[in-house]
């Protein structure tokens, strides 16, 4: 596995080589010093470390604080604070910035490097997150008719195409909704009511406050309940609902 890169912003030369020093015997690599925020900010957007650990009194009008501010607005990259200060107000301000950690001063070595795999690991997962969101937001916002027909869902942590044409039922779990295909079953996070939406009102129905049926996989339907192709699956028919399910049929 390769070494991790690590920026430090200190302006106390002897604590900055000190860490240096405890980062290279924990096995990773510094790639650069900062002893104050104009330099801090270059550099880093010139490095791209993996992490950056941020004393946040430095030298010059800007503090650290304000340097992972800036940073944040230009890249993705996690920041530790390092602080002697532990009141209130600092850790106030430095909150709003989001940062992956803090380790008061003095610290020792363990402490340093349980907090740099914390913020390594939960980086790796907002990243991750933050890459699924946008490839949601995508989806949606260019949405055509290739894709129209087309639902992504989270599964074993992926995500699969499943075609709407291929869904047989939606069932309603507590908190969560079960898409149910001919040979698949696929437990997602969401509600009735947003599934309702992104299925259409079309090819789709809702028969009862806990389960979507798909109109083309309906074989029958009596006073209760509605029969599906396939398995023969049974689910109930609520009676609100059935008005609306008999107009969507084409009934003569």
């Amino acid at each position: 596995m390769e070494k991790l890169n690590i920026f430090i912003v200190e302006d106390e030369s002897i604590v900055a080589k000190d860490i240096q020093n405890s980062l290279t015997k924990l096995g990773y690599n510094v790639v650069g010093f900062a002893n104050n925020g104009k330099d801090a900010i270059e550099k880093i957007i010139e490095l791209a470390p993996d992490l950056v650990l941020m004393d946040i009194m430095i030298k010059g009008g800007l503090t650290g604080i304000d340097v992972s501010e800036k940073i944040k607005e230009k890249m993705n990259v996690p920041v530790i604070f390092l602080t002697a200060y532990a009141d209130e107000g600092t850790l106030s301000r430095a909150k709003i910035t989001e940062p992956y950690g803090y380790i008061l001063k003095p610290f020792k070595e363990i402490d340093l490097h349980s907090t740099i795999e914390m913020a390594v690991y939960k980086h790796q997962k907002d990243s991750a997150l933050l890459k699924e969101r946008d490839f949601l937001y995508s989806l949606v916002e260019n949405k055509d008719e290739k894709t129209n027909d087309i639902l992504f869902v989270k599964s074993n942590s992926k995500l699969v195409k499943v075609y709407l044409k291929d869904i047989y039922f939606v069932e309603a779990l507590k908190d969560y909704v079960i898409i149910n295909t001919e040979n698949a079953r696929f437990t997602v996070h969401s509600t009735m009511k947003d599934l309702d939406k992104k299925l259409g009102n079309v090819e789709f129905a809702r028969v009862h406050r806990s389960f979507i049926a798909r109109l083309d996989k309906i074989q029958s339907i009596d006073n209760q309940n509605v029969v599906l192709e396939h398995e023969k699956k049974v689910i109930p028919v609520g009676g609100s609902y059935r008005e609306e399910l008999m107009q969507k049929l084409n009934l003569l």
